[in-house]
């Protein structure tokens, strides 16, 4: 299953606050309300989130959106992803920084 970063986003949003409205989810991903709730939708259809309506709420469109154990695990394996990546980013700025200096020291020591 592909997730793009929107939805990875999204999933650690949720974990964080089930409760946020989709306005304040919408504003935090800077997307429109309509594409957060197709995206919401999509994550409800593939068995990564339940949605839940406060039904005693005077708010009858206050929702809480909670992770399923499915998207707990996606989340997790995604974050897991995320962090190899940026450590294999980091490793490759890390030898092109050492081959600049390297190639620095060079040319210094060739105008000597």
């Amino acid at each position: 299953m592909k997730i793009n970063q929107e939805k990875f986003e999204l999933l650690r949003m949720l974990n964080k606050k089930p409760s946020a409205s989709q306005r304040e989810l919408a504003s935090n991903l800077e997307i429109s309300v309509g594409k957060l709730n197709y995206i919401l939708n999509e994550l409800k259809e593939k068995g990564l989130v339940k949605i839940k309506n406060f039904k005693k709420h005077q708010n009858k469109s206050q929702y809480l959106y909670l992770l399923t154990p499915k998207g707990i695990t996606e989340k997790t394996q995604l974050t897991i992803n995320f962090m190899k990546r940026k450590l294999q980013e980091y490793d490759e700025l890390k030898k092109e920084v050492e081959n600049t200096k390297e190639n620095k020291d060079v040319d210094s020591n060739f105008s000597k």
